[in-house]
Parts: structure tokens; C-alpha cells; sequence
């Protein structure tokens, strides 16, 4: 089992709060990746009352993990149960090819699902996604370099490695857009010991 991951794991848990995702359609997908990492742990002690989770670290060392008012069913949660948190971190670049659409942007979403009445084990989903236009500012086409200008002004210039996308450098235009958006999911559930 990973710490660093179960750490960053329950802090992206913690900083997560409701809200509605809509979903994006660019025209052109440049490039995506993908990314997941699963720790499954046990739950070491349980204060409901104070919203405090010990899990098992790495090694046997406990993790205090200190929740919202927002898990609610921590009751039903009992020393010894496995806890399985999973984290999905994936990036996406798409080319709106309008130009001079506008200035560069950012925006950002979140949300959570939880455990339904049915299901006595606490556990839920949670989402976060930014989502960041970039303006392209120059191209330089000998370099295989792009400049861009993000949201607060200011400028970077990349080197394009991939040579398949080397090769559409050329049908690019200085004020279109490239929207990034990177999008994290955390899911935990639970299972009681028998």
C-alpha cells in the first residue's frame, strides 16, 4: 500500500464539495492520459461523533484522518472493515479551431455521489475537474515550438516531442484555443469483516 497515495487520496476527499459537472465537446482531441492508483487499508478506530477515521498506514503506522460533517454514515463504520480508495487523475487537450474566440479561461467543478439509504456501508464518489483554456499565441514551425497565454496573462513556450503532432503544427492559427481539462475521481468503499 502507498501512504503518499491514501494521504493524497483523503485530502482531495476533504477538499471536494458539491456541485453539478456538465459535460465538454471539443472538435479536435489532441492528446489524453490516464492514471489510477488503489490502496485498500483497515480501518483501525472510528469516533463518529468527531468525524475521526484511523486507517492503516504503510508499515502498520496509523493515519488520522479527520472527515467533514458531510459523511454521515460513519456509525455503520467498525474497526476492522477494509476501506478501498481509488484515485483516477486523467488530462485531455482538445483544439477549438475558432479563432479569437475570446481570452484565455479556467473553470472549475466539483462533486460527490454518496452511499444510498439501502447501502449501510459508508462510501461514496467524489469529482474534481479543471478545465483551462489556453490561447495560442505563436507558432514556430522550424523550432517545433507553440507559445501559449493562459488565463492570467501570462506566456509559455512548449516544444512539441511527438511527431504526429509535429505534423498538424502546420494547420494551426495564432488565436485559437487549446482547452485542457484535468479531471480527478475518488471513490471509496467499504466492506465489513465478518
Amino acid at each position: 500500500m502507498k501512504l503518499h497515495t491514501l494521504t493524497k487520496a483523503i485530502s482531495l476527499a476533504t477538499l471536494l464539495s458539491a456541485a453539478s459537472l456538465s459535460a465538454y465537446a471539443a472538435e479536435i482531441p489532441l492528446s489524453r492520459a490516464v492514471e489510477a492508483d488503489q490502496v485498500v487499508t483497515k480501518v483501525i478506530s472510528v469516533d463518529a461523533a468527531k468525524h475521526q477515521v484511523v486507517l492503516e498506514g504503510a508499515q502498520g503506522q496509523p493515519v488520522h484522518v479527520q472527515l467533514s460533517d458531510k459523511a454521515k454514515d460513519l456509525g455503520n463504520l467498525k474497526v476492522g472493515d477494509k476501506v478501498s480508495v481509488q484515485v483516477t487523475h486523467s488530462v485531455a487537450a482538445y483544439l477549438d479551431t475558432t479563432v479569437d474566440k475570446g481570452l484565455p479561461d479556467a473553470t472549475e467543478r466539483t462533486g460527490e455521489i454518496r452511499a444510498t439509504k439501502d447501502n449501510p456501508n459508508p462510501g461514496g464518489e467524489a469529482f474534481r475537474q479543471v478545465q483551462v483554456q489556453l490561447k495560442i499565441t505563436g507558432i514556430d514551425l522550424k523550432k517545433n515550438q507553440l507559445t501559449f497565454e493562459n488565463p492570467a496573462g501570462e506566456k509559455k513556450t512548449v516544444s512539441v516531442e511527438k511527431p504526429e503532432v509535429q505534423a498538424h503544427l502546420k494547420n494551426l492559427k495564432i488565436g485559437q484555443s487549446v482547452v485542457v481539462t484535468y479531471t480527478d475521481v475518488l471513490e471509496i468503499t467499504t466492506q465489513h469483516e465478518s
